[in-house]
């Protein structure tokens, strides 16, 4: 049996320097792993390592994670400058047509090469990604708006003690807000046998108002706050980032979209939300279900990718019982049956 060796490359785009990493030697058909919030490609490598020979995994960071150049974040633009930035890094590598896989952030970026590449992509496989209405500040399946300025969204939805200990590359778990206590409580159900690499993959995270979270602009709306036009969490915003016409897509290639059933990050009860921890009791002063409602993120994905089924784009959705928001680390069997069927056209 072959060992699969992980080699780290830099390639400069028409865009920037990316980082990334590949199986040493091997060939076939592209698979691009696209990664998460506060995170980097280093998520990838177990499911990289697995896969058959007959593809091959390349995981690119995004700017402002890993080794990969850290170029300002315009927020404005949704996630267009992550998307744009692997679109650049599939053609500087001549990759042709790809698999594309996006987890978490990293499914709305690819949900907006899917919108705007369609040609570019062979399956599309979605792994606890985010809402395509983005994160936080909006209600029902359609995506509507809590307040006009995406109050409770953004740059201003970040824990300040986080970010702290994020930007100062805290190893330890004292604290409820330390990175490794993150990595263990939210991002999997179970604290992962390995969680050394992963914890350092965070770290790699550049803060400030450029990268995570962003800045940060003052609301007359609860809870005081509205996305800024800078940083990664206000590219996530409803206010810049929204995708509810998928199904005009053309081609429409089939799309996996897997989850685990126990994820607190996308969630329909999002402990992440400020509409839901304010239902909590956790925030203070929220102004109730009628004013301020929680969103519903994983009833938004289905809605979005039901019309996409309707218009004849093959859908399947895959719930792995016991496994948070990390599925393809918790539970890699079950992800990677599920993965290498849509990669094969099952």
């Amino acid at each position: 049996m072959t060992i699969a060796t992980i080699a780290e490359r830099l390639v400069t785009t028409d865009r920037l320097t990316v980082h990334y990493a590949e199986i040493e030697g091997r060939t076939g058909e592209p698979v691009v792993l696209v990664h998460g919030n506060v995170s980097a490609g280093a998520f990838w490598h177990p499911t990289m390592a697995e896969l058959p020979a007959r593809y091959r995994p390349l995981a690119p960071d995004l700017r402002g994670f890993g080794g990969t150049e850290p170029l300002p974040v315009d927020a404005t633009r949704g996630l267009r400058d992550h998307g744009e930035d692997v679109l650049s890094f599939v053609r500087a590598l001549a990759l042709g047509p790809v698999h594309l896989v996006g987890w978490s952030m990293g499914g709305g970026v690819a949900l907006h090469l899917l919108r705007d590449h369609p040609e570019l992509v062979r399956s599309l496989t979605l792994v606890n990604p985010i809402s395509p209405y983005g994160f936080g500040g909006t209600h029902g399946a359609d995506g509507r708006l809590n307040s006009p300025d995406g109050a409770g969204s953004g740059g201003g939805a970040a824990a300040p003690e986080f970010v702290r200990l994020l930007r100062e590359g805290e190893l330890g778990a004292d604290s409820p807000f330390a990175p490794r206590t993150v990595l263990d409580t939210a991002y999997v159900k179970e604290p992962l046998a390995d969680p050394d690499r992963y914890l350092a993959a965070m770290l790699t995270t550049r803060t400030g108002e450029d990268h995570y979270p962003g800045d940060t602009r003052p609301s007359g709306a609860w809870p005081g706050f509205a996305p800024g036009s800078r940083g990664v969490l206000n590219s996530m915003a409803p206010t810049h980032f929204r995708i509810d016409d998928l199904e005009a897509v053309d081609p429409k290639p089939p799309v996996l979209w897997i989850r685990g059933a126990a994820d607190v990050i996308v969630s329909d009860t999002s402990l992440f939300d400020l509409a839901h921890l304010g239902a909590l009791g956790v925030v203070p002063d929220w102004p109730g279900a009628d004013v301020c409602p929680a969103q519903p993120m994983v009833t938004q994905t289905r809605a979005v990718l039901a019309r996409y089924a309707r218009a004849g784009g093959p859908v399947r959705e895959v719930v792995v019982e016991d496994a948070g928001h990390s599925v393809h680390l918790e539970r890699p069997r079950e992800f990677l049956a599920a993965l290498v069927g849509v990669l094969g056209g099952e």
